[in-house]
């Protein structure tokens, strides 16, 4: 069978669609043996022989339950791999019912797996009924999770006025909201991607919002404007003495965002030198300011954005790759403006209001009377600085 499953929606199922399973497992014959078990139960299956085609597929598709092996190296049985894909997962979707597969003879494995998050275990070989069960039991209450938390971020949504406002009624814009409902509530690092000017801020900051940490600091840095000598003090800190100039300490940005959430804007501008330091924070949860010896732990959701190719920056020796698996738990790419015309009149409309607010001025007509320019190049910011002649309608 095909390591790569047949991605046919991003989009989570929802109570009216057939419930989505990811099955993974290296050997083909088990993936054939579950699918048309579950096939035949009503179950939509995607099937997977690895742990890095797991991770690819549930970064590609939202599923209602993961049923995983726990061993995918010939010959062993120690569950390292199965262990470290759970660990994996549920930083993608903490409330991912995952069920472990494994031998009789690796229950305490099973058991392991369990305490470290999944949610039951199906012994090989399995019972038909009890696995049937046990996957439509957890997909039910992951639905009614789900559905839940969706109600909560819509209404957060609403109650939040103190975030840029998130103009995003066209089609191009749907798997960019799909994927912040999904991902919003949750604390996975997400990796915002797109081209200058697209709103990848705005993004990030209603992402924060989203969360659970939405009542704690939110804290944003322009990493690509800063140099290389002072990257290290702005965004870990130093303490008294730690170099010439360091008259007193000075909290870096980690610590002022402790408990609720970083956005590095241009992450791939940080000096190779740096990226190292920042990888240890993010892998640890701890840093050291400047001219300290003291750890101090920090719990920080990170959020990234960059219109530069990161793979490609990691093939060219630019960018560590270590340090981009850590950033992309989640990526969300965003479309430029000329591929989402549709938003264009309320994107006016929000400008025409933003500046009658600013200038103190009455707007009159409709933003139909203005020219929109028949290419667009940039982004957002290029729209609001074009020649459109927003003073027309103003009285």
């Amino acid at each position: 069978m095909a390591e790569q499953p047949v991605l046919l929606d991003r989009n989570k199922p929802d109570a009216g669609t057939l419930p989505s399973v990811l099955a993974s497992d290296d050997q083909p014959q088990i993936l054939e043996a579950l699918t048309l078990l579950l096939q035949s139960a009503g179950f939509h299956v995607d099937t997977v022989g690895s742990p890095e085609s797991a991770l690819h597929a549930l970064r590609n598709r939202s599923y209602d339950a993961l049923l995983m092996d726990l061993n995918y190296t010939r010959d062993t049985t120690s569950g390292h791999e199965g262990l470290e894909l759970l660990r994996q997962v549920l930083e993608i979707d903490s409330q991912l019912p995952v069920i472990v597969m494994t031998a009789w003879a690796s229950v305490d494995l099973a058991v392991e797996a369990m305490r470290r998050g999944a949610r039951d275990f199906i012994a090989k070989p399995w019972e038909n009924a009890r696995l049937l069960t046990v996957l439509q039991t957890q997909v039910t209450l992951y639905r009614v999770l789900r559905r839940a938390q969706l109600l909560e971020a819509e209404n957060q949504l609403l109650r939040a006025t103190d975030r840029p406002e998130m103009i995003a009624g066209s089609p191009a814009m749907q798997p960019v909201l799909d994927a912040m409902t999904r991902v919003g509530p949750s604390d996975a690092n997400v990796l915002i991607t797109g081209e200058h000017g697209t709103g990848k801020e705005i993004v990030a900051h209603t992402l924060h919002a989203l969360s659970a940490r939405a009542e704690q600091p939110w804290i944003a840095v322009n990493t690509g404007a800063l140099s290389e000598g002072v990257f290290e003090s702005e965004v870990f800190g130093h303490v008294k003495g730690a170099f010439t100039d360091a008259r007193t300490d000075r909290i870096g940005r980690f610590e002022l965002a402790d408990r609720g959430t970083l956005f590095l804007d241009e992450i791939a501008n940080v000096p190779v030198r740096q990226q190292a330091k920042l990888l240890r924070v993010l892998e640890a949860g701890e840093l050291e300011p400047v001219g300290s010896s003291r750890v101090r732990r920090i719990d920080v959701r990170v959020l990234s954005a960059t219109n530069a190719d990161l793979m490609h920056e990691c093939a060219e020796g630019r960018f560590r790759p270590d340090l981009l698996f850590r950033l992309n738990t989640v990526e969300i790419h965003l479309p430029p403006l000329r591929e989402r015309r549709e938003d264009i009149p309320a994107l006016a409309a929000y400008f025409l209001a933003r500046y009658a607010a600013r200038y103190r001025k009455q707007s009159r007509g409709s933003t139909r009377q203005l020219s929109t320019p028949s290419s667009i190049t940039g982004g957002l910011e290029t729209f609001e600085n074009s020649n459109i002649p927003w003073s027309a309608l103003y009285s």
